[in-house]
């Protein structure tokens, strides 16, 4: 994956380029240069807080020196009427930064809120629930960081950090075999170390994937499998090879799915499907 923080500092320069533009001209108009202000973060609705580590790092973008005090920290329960955090900096710094800052919190609150949700019902059994690429473009870290303050498990970042052989990269290679061949080829002698995934449709893909796979594959997908299906696949496939299922899993059947004993349920809607949650910044006036 590509830095970290080379990623998170690219989200927080171009998001707020965006929004200012050539200059925020109601507080430039209003608010005179250098005066000093505070504002507190509200909660406004109850579920699991996120966003906190990126909130700071967005006001401390525009102004190194700021004062951050957290009341709360990312993954806690968050209650109608707590305050998270209080910020003293600039006027102009706050309200430059308080769309992006609330934006940001609250898509990853109801990312982190929703991610929970699975986590809880999955808590005891063996079955992770991951996260997918179905995220809002620019957006992916912090909603993929979101995952993961809730409690769930990212599944690979982009198309660079895992190979995933889907059913159009198994048809236009011409079939399982081929494709893993050439994957497996491409792994040793381009990029060594990087983990391949297969996704097989049928009982038949699945056998296959093991036939030609074992050393080379690490993961095998059963793409829109239903439970039964699952329980008559995972006896076929020996250790060795992680097992995910996919297609259709949601929260009423989440349980089914997880009884079968599979190692992951990758989940679109935790982040596709995710409601933002209501926050707000207020000025306090002393």
């Amino acid at each position: 994956m590509i830095a970290f923080e080379a990623l998170l500092n690219k989200l927080i320069t171009d998001a707020l380029a965006e929004d200012i533009g050539d200059g925020d001209h109601s507080t430039l108009s209003a608010i005179p240069a250098g005066e000093k202000g505070s504002a507190v973060l509200k909660i406004k609705e109850d579920g699991v807080l996120a966003g906190m580590e990126v909130a700071e790092r967005i006001f401390r973008h525009m102004q190194p020196d700021i004062s951050f005090r957290a009341f709360k920290k990312d993954g806690e329960i968050m209650k109608y009427g707590e305050v998270a955090f209080e910020v003293d900096a600039d006027v102009h710094t706050i309200l430059m930064c308080e769309r992006l800052v609330l934006n940001c919190m609250q898509r990853m609150s109801g990312i982190a809120t929703l991610t929970r949700k699975y986590t809880d019902q999955l808590k005891g059994l063996h079955t992770r629930v991951l996260d997918t690429r179905k995220t809002t473009p620019n957006f992916r870290l912090l909603e993929k960081w979101a995952v993961a303050i809730g409690g769930g498990v990212n599944h690979r970042f982009a198309l660079y950090d895992m190979i995933m052989l889907k059913d159009n990269h198994i048809d236009y290679c011409g079939g399982i075999t081929k494709a893993i061949d050439k994957a497996f080829n491409y792994v040793q002698t381009q990029k060594p170390g990087l983990h391949i995934e297969v996704e097989t449709r049928s009982l038949d893909d699945v056998k296959e994937v093991v036939s030609v796979g074992q050393g080379k594959v690490f993961r095998i997908m059963l793409d829109n499998f239903s439970p039964a299906m699952i329980r008559e696949a995972l006896p076929l496939i020996p250790p060795g090879f992680e097992t995910e299922a996919s297609g259709g899993i949601n929260l009423d059947n989440l349980l089914q799915y997880a009884a079968t004993g599979v190692d992951y349920v990758s989940v679109g809607a935790l982040i596709h499907q995710a409601r933002s949650l209501d926050l707000s910044l207020k000025a306090v006036m002393r």
